[in-house]
């Protein structure tokens, strides 16, 4: 389930990256290019991505199965 969440969350993680880049105007030659909402779109989905990353690499403590 980790490594689920984990890839997941890169993909979240460069799709939010390229759309904040276009939203706010740094990547150029598209429809999003300069748009607000793109950019604000981008980041939610870049802080998503990066949850689910860090839940997914959490390391949970074994417990010995008796």
């Amino acid at each position: 389930m980790g490594k689920i969440m984990v890839g997941v969350g890169i993909v979240l993680i460069l799709l939010g990256g390229l759309w904040l880049l276009q939203g706010v105007g740094i990547l150029v030659g598209s429809v999003m290019t300069g748009q607000t909402f793109w950019a604000i779109v981008g980041l939610i989905l870049l802080m998503v991505g990066i949850v689910l990353c860090a839940i997914g690499l959490r390391r949970r403590p074994t417990t010995p199965s008796t």
